[in-house]
């Protein structure tokens, strides 16, 4: 039951500290009994009567003593705006909303974007204190820009050497230091030349996309050399045609069952960035192969289970939908009906005669839509050229 007095006030405190603060926020650091923030955080503060409390790490330990003071007053103080890409949620969500009260300062993007004058509705920005820089490799393309939160200067270096790397060496970046506080500085430099070896925490950089690298697309079927795989891939066209089926929404998750290259999960996540996806394969080299493919394109959220359906499925609430890929059989379909679970979109491939076969039992048992897909490209024939048959595709899509 919430309080009719808020006991936690999250406090957003920039480099220029107190002098930043409403008077609202002051007021809360006078009254409390005990402020929690990063040493840095804290340092900034004036003497107050209140006791202070380094956050611990990890941070989930922080939390556990900060709700060991409920109904105290307490503050937690947070960088800038303690909701995007703050700290904020993280505590929030164990609380009700009438024990807390948050006081956000200006973001640091808010900040950079001021800096360098870009309009943060057109800028990607992302947080990657703890995250991999792979998480930008959707959004590089010349021309975009960015704004990215970063650890300390080593990760700066990082992102300019993984920008060389992937063809994007000639992205101008805007290295910010301590935005808004007596130490700020803001340089610049191509990222193919970046060699400051003194850059200080906390630091954001603004990049703008220059070079040669080749850029995602963004429509489905991507094309197959984007994956690393050993052959058993859905390949691009048959991957568009089956992303389509499946119909990716905001939110949803997909089990890939029989992953392979993982290429049909990581185009699920691709679609949206609040999708989620669990990949199913039993072999573990191309388990791992699966995972290195999505870190890569950007969407380490991909979840591999190691195991073979249905085995594999046993407990499991089923999901949005399913990509059946790989060990196709009415063992396999039966279980995912009998699973509990409300209108999932299951969509299946075939390229044998007995699949064919049973997904059209299945199709004139449960309905659906199947459809064959015949594709041909052109090859040499001698001196002179033909149309190169592949396999035939059945495709089964139905809503359980």
């Amino acid at each position: 039951m919430a309080t009719e007095v808020p006991w936690l006030t999250i406090i957003g405190i920039g480099e220029d500290g107190a002098e930043g603060l409403s008077d609202t926020a002051r007021a809360a650091l006078e009254e409390a009994r005990l402020i929690m923030g990063a040493p840095r955080q804290l340092a900034l503060l004036p003497p107050l009567k209140a006791e202070r409390l380094n956050w611990p790490v990890p941070f989930d330990d922080g939390v556990e003593a900060l709700l060991a003071r409920r109904g105290k007053p307490t503050v937690m103080l947070a960088s800038g705006d303690p909701f995007w890409f703050g700290a904020g949620i993280r505590v929030s969500r164990h609380l009700t909303p009438g024990e807390w009260i948050a006081h956000p300062a200006p973001s640091t993007f808010s900040l950079a974007g001021s800096r360098l004058g870009w309009a943060l509705q057109d800028v990607t920005c992302h947080g990657l204190h703890a995250a991999p820089l792979d998480r930008l490799r959707p959004m590089l393309a010349p021309g975009r820009r960015a704004l990215v939160l970063l650890r300390d200067g080593a990760a700066v270096q990082a992102l300019a050497a993984y920008l060389a790397e992937t063809g994007f060496g000639a992205s101008k970046l805007h290295i910010m230091e301590a935005l808004g506080g007596p130490r700020e500085r803001i340089r610049s430099e191509e990222a193919d030349k970046l060699a400051f070896e003194d850059i200080a925490h906390p630091v954001a950089v603004g990049v703008e996309i220059s070079g040669d690298g080749e850029a995602m697309p963004c429509a489905s079927g991507l094309a197959d050399s984007w994956f690393e795989h050993d052959g058993q891939i859905s390949k691009r066209p048959a991957r568009a045609l089956t992303l389509s089926a499946l119909a990716p929404r905001p939110g949803e998750t997909l089990w890939d069952i029989g992953a392979g290259s993982g290429s049909i999960a990581i185009e699920w996540l691709l679609s949206h960035p609040s999708t989620q996806a669990l990949a199913f394969e039993a072999d573990p080299v191309r388990a791992k192969r699966a995972v290195a493919n999505a870190r890569r394109l950007g969407v380490d959220r991909l979840l591999l289970v190691e195991g073979r359906a249905p085995a594999a499925l046993a407990g499991r609430v089923r999901p949005n939908a399913i990509f059946i890929g790989g060990g196709l059989s009415d063992a396999l379909i039966e279980t995912i009906i009998a699973l509990p679970g409300e209108r999932t979109r299951l969509v299946a491939n075939a390229v044998t005669l007995e699949s064919e076969a049973l997904l059209a039992r299945w199709h004139e048992r449960l309905g659906g839509e199947l459809l064959r897909i015949e594709m041909a490209s052109a090859a040499p024939i001698g001196t002179r050229r033909g149309w190169k048959a592949a396999y035939p595709l059945v495709q089964w899509s139905v809503t359980l």
